[in-house]
């Protein structure tokens, strides 16, 4: 999302970086493009101008340091100044108080209430909380009924809503059935009615809803790709229900990314949730600090931590790790591992997370190279074309069954054989990093007997071969000359 910001302002500091020193009139000449790649990224104009006046204070200010060049000084402080324009610390739900906890869903119609409140609901059931849906819209066709299936899809409580009951009464009722016997939630979400624009019957509903269940939490839920209307929108909400949070969803779409920047600042209430994707486990917590990482294209290696943490567990990896030591790891395995793969999003997402490799696909672009996500997509069919017996021991792959899974797959037999002696050749690769036995090795000079494995066209003349044979097989061609 912030792909286009990102490439501004590292513009920006390319330009600084061949400066010995930094003078106001590069500084200012630097900060006058910082302002311009906030507002095309559609930042309110008022925090532009207020970011860039205190990153101007703060470069003027700062005396240089021996060390670091100027231009990583600039660096330094945007990055500050990005983690307090986005709210500076992580703010998570505050769900103290009388049980069962209320958070409240407010925001326009079509922003993503509905769909945000059963991914929350999926997040905090993973924190050992049981939360339960409660659908209060009751203007919009099947938004119930919406409520109701995503809660069956999550296995969770939902209220049985129906339109002809005062969405107060509803709230009411929520939460005496939250506290019976049979669900015991000890959190509620509310998803309210929206419309397509703030109007006065809107705001008394969702006031005298807040008045009868007094809610821990009111999160008002934008729509990313909505740009400076969402801040409009968001201060009319604040003004009139005092929110506590926002949820930015349609984050992974090609928004600028202006709302995320300029909500918190304009309104006070922190971002704390974002939404990655249309699953409902695609809700991440909103953390300002790796957010300015990614778009100063510093990486954010946490949350890629944290991905790969929920796609494979200890024990999996543990397992894992015994097969590709006794190179009994097969293609059964390697398809498992992509699918895992797949589950922590898309390849163009992770490499964004790692530091320096987020410009990566626009280089893959310019080579005309096979975009990652096909290339697993035609590797996957590869291996689904195959038979059980054929994906645990690859070894029996002869020229007929090459053929037929080719068919299969819907590629040639020439991908099929580069797909198969690639994976052999990780798997070698594999075994002789995790130090398994059984690989040809050499003893390189000075590295006290160290064995690495001979690399062909590499590492010169293969394992094995001494000095002595090559020597008379020399001879032998000699003889045969004369």
């Amino acid at each position: 999302m912030f792909e286009n910001l990102s490439d501004r302002l590292s513009g920006v500091f390319r330009s600084l970086s061949g400066r010995g020193r930094l003078t106001e009139e590069n500084i200012q000449g630097g900060l006058r493009e910082v302002r311009l790649a906030l507002l095309e990224a559609d930042v309110n104009f008022r925090v532009a101008r207020d970011f860039v006046e205190r990153v101007r204070e703060k470069c003027l200010g700062r005396s240089a340091i021996k060390g670091v060049t100027p231009a990583r000084q600039v660096v330094s402080i945007v990055h500050d100044e990005l983690v307090a324009l986005l709210g500076g610390d992580t703010a998570p739900l505050n769900l103290r108080g009388a049980s069962p906890a209320v958070v409240m869903l407010v925001g326009l119609q079509g922003s993503g209430k509905t769909t945000s409140a059963a991914k929350i609901a999926n997040l905090l059931r993973k924190q050992k909380m049981r939360p339960c849906l409660v659908p209060v819209d009751v203007y919009r066709p099947a938004a119930i009924e919406q409520l109701q299936t995503l809660a069956k899809q999550l296995d969770m409580p939902c209220f049985p809503s129906t339109p002809d009951v005062n969405p107060v009464e509803i709230a009411r009722a929520a939460v005496e059935f939250a506290r019976t016997d049979e669900v015991r939630a000890t959190v509620l979400l509310l998803d309210t009615a929206g419309r397509l624009h703030v109007d006065e019957p809107l705001m008394e509903e969702l006031s005298a809803i807040r008045a009868a269940v007094n809610p821990q939490e009111i999160l008002f839920v934008a729509d990313a790709m909505t740009g400076q209307d969402a801040v409009t929108v968001a201060e009319a909400f604040n003004a009139r229900l005092g929110l506590t949070g926002v949820v930015l969803t349609k984050m992974d779409g090609d928004a600028r990314g202006g709302a995320a920047l300029s909500i918190r600042a304009v309104t006070d209430a922190p971002v704390k949730f974002v939404g990655v994707g249309e699953k409902l486990s695609e809700l991440e917590v909103f953390h300002p600090e790796r957010i300015a990482g990614r778009i100063l294209g510093m990486g954010d290696v946490l949350t890629l931590v944290e991905k790969a943490q929920s796609a494979i567990n200890a024990e999996e990896a543990e397992i894992l790790a015994r097969k590709l030591q006794k190179a009994s790891f097969d293609l059964e395995d390697f398809r498992e591992q992509m699918r895992r793969l797949k589950k922590m999003g898309s390849l163009d997402g992770l490499l964004k997370l790692v530091p320096g490799l987020g410009n990566l696909r626009e280089k893959l672009a310019e080579a005309n190279a096979a975009v990652p996500e096909k290339e697993l997509a035609r590797t996957e069919a590869i291996i689904n074309s195959m038979t059980m017996a054929e994906r645990r021991a690859p070894d029996i792959l002869n020229g007929s069954r090459r053929a037929r899974i080719a068919r299969g797959a819907g590629v040639t037999v020439a991908r099929v054989n580069q797909m198969v002696r690639q994976f052999d050749q990780m798997r070698q690769m594999m075994k002789s990093m995790m130090g398994g036995k059984g690989m040809p090795r050499r003893v390189f000079p000075g590295m006290g007997g160290m064995g690495m494995p001979a690399v062909p066209g590499l590492d010169g003349p293969p394992a094995g071969r001494s000095c002595a044979t090559r020597k008379k097989k020399k001879e032998r061609r000699k003889k045969k000359k004369k």
